[in-house]
């Protein structure tokens, strides 16, 4: 109701106005062109009154819907007024600086590819542009040669006569009206070109350039940067802050080692976690010192330290200065070892049909759905509901998570995309 009033009494002003100006022309070009500046405005109205008036009665009578709208806005909202009055609407945004320099040109799909985020993890490149549960547009390079994580230089050259074991791409891109994104693939008859160089702990910087056949309208040539891990760093340090389930590893592993004086820690897989949180409970599974261990862990977020075990009173010890290039392989070290034998991949002969029979072997473990239709769905395995449908879940930077359900019957391709 406030807002209808004040859009109505400003219509009614804005008509005054503009009825002004055409009396005003009217009466003579040199008196409207006048008007066009307010002090000549307000000569022409003391001149000419009885033309006027009309349209300055109009224009008045707006200020009393104007006035009511403000007083109830006022009432009900004012900090929504305070931000109306401060002209905080007209202003520009202020962008957060990105995290990645991403500079691509071309198109995807036909349309034009900005992307925001970019990662190289487990051999599979994936630029992604928006933050929702599902990208509005990506692209995704398999690389069987990149098995591990690492900052080692990466370079990759393909062309569309090349046959044998090549990279596989995908493309997905999700539209207005759809639920679920479509998505494309190929292995062969494909320009791809990848030159990529170490840039700080855990980052790889260098040329993009990749061209499909023409069906696919994507072809993207620049330069782009990406993380190699799910953590984030800080003059050389790990940034706690930042919400990953590789950051919670890191602060518990370092507990761990602290705690029990020891190196010799290997941190199993955690339980699924949804954030944005500020207090977590977790069973966390480790093998210190050659001797499997379970413990309840309890973690707090503060805004200053980032993430924390509560009840952490073991004292840092104090080691010898390292590179920062070495301190992100210890660390990955320690935190992605399973408890499990390393040489047990439970993605080998992985299957619907294993996954139905074994739910629990493959607990939140990250994989890969393909629809009939065509969609894609990619998160954690999150179990099988009453209705026997798979259950995958997606967390969110910031935003939470989302789980989606799909029949068996309407899949098409399973992938499990960790051992």
């Amino acid at each position: 109701m406030d807002a209808l009033l004040i859009l109505s009494g400003l219509l009614l002003i804005l008509v005054g106005l503009v009825w002004l100006v055409m009396l005003a022309f009217d009466t003579s070009l040199l008196w409207g062109l006048g008007s066009l500046l307010p002090p000549l405005t307000l000569v022409y109205v003391l001149r000419h009154w009885r033309k006027a008036r009309k349209a300055v009665v109009l224009g008045a009578m707006g200020f009393i819907p104007l006035i009511v709208g403000l007083t109830l806005l006022a009432n009900q909202d004012p900090q929504r007024l305070q931000a109306i009055l401060s002209l905080d609407w007209a202003r520009s945004p202020v962008q957060a600086p990105a995290e990645l320099a991403i500079h691509l040109r071309g198109s995807l799909n036909g349309q034009p590819f900005a992307p925001q985020q970019g990662e190289l993890i487990d051999g599979v490149l994936s630029l992604r542009e928006g933050e929702d549960v599902f990208a509005r547009r990506e692209v995704t390079v398999r690389i069987p040669q990149l098995a591990t994580n690492g900052n080692a230089p990466v370079r990759v050259d393909v062309l569309p006569q090349d046959t044998g074991n090549l990279p596989e791409v995908q493309l997905s891109w999700l539209l207005p009206e759809q639920e679920l994104p479509e998505a494309r693939r190929l292995n062969h008859a494909y320009t791809l070109h990848l030159k990529l160089e170490p840039q700080g702990p855990n980052k790889l910087a260098g040329d993009f350039h990749l061209v499909l056949p023409p069906q696919f309208k994507t072809t993207l040539s620049g330069t782009i940067e990406v993380f190699t891990d799910h953590l984030r760093y800080v003059d050389g340090k790990v940034d706690s802050r930042y919400d990953s389930r590789e950051t919670l590893e890191y602060v518990i592993t370092d507990y761990l080692k602290r705690r029990y004086a020891t190196e010799r820690v290997q941190l199993g897989i955690l339980p699924g976690v949804n954030f944005p949180a500020s207090n977590l409970s977790l069973d966390v599974e480790a093998r210190i010192n050659d001797r499997a261990e379970q413990l309840p862990v309890a973690l707090r977020k503060s805004p200053s330290r980032g993430w924390v075990v509560v009840g952490d009173r073991y004292q840092v010890e104090e080691k010898p200065a390292a590179s920062v290039a070495e301190k992100p392989q210890n660390t990955q070290v320690a935190s992605t070892a399973p408890v499990a034998n390393s040489s047990l991949d439970r993605r080998q002969r992985f299957s619907l049909e294993r996954l139905q029979s074994n739910p629990s072997r493959y607990m939140n473990l990250q994989m890969r759905i393909l629809t009939e239709r065509g969609s894609m769905v990619e998160g954690r395995f999150n179990g099988i509901d009453t209705e026997g449908q798979i259950v995958v879940q997606r967390n969110l930077k910031g935003q939470g998570g989302a789980s989606f359900a799909v029949l068996p019957a309407q899949i098409t391709s399973i992938e499990l995309l960790e051992p």
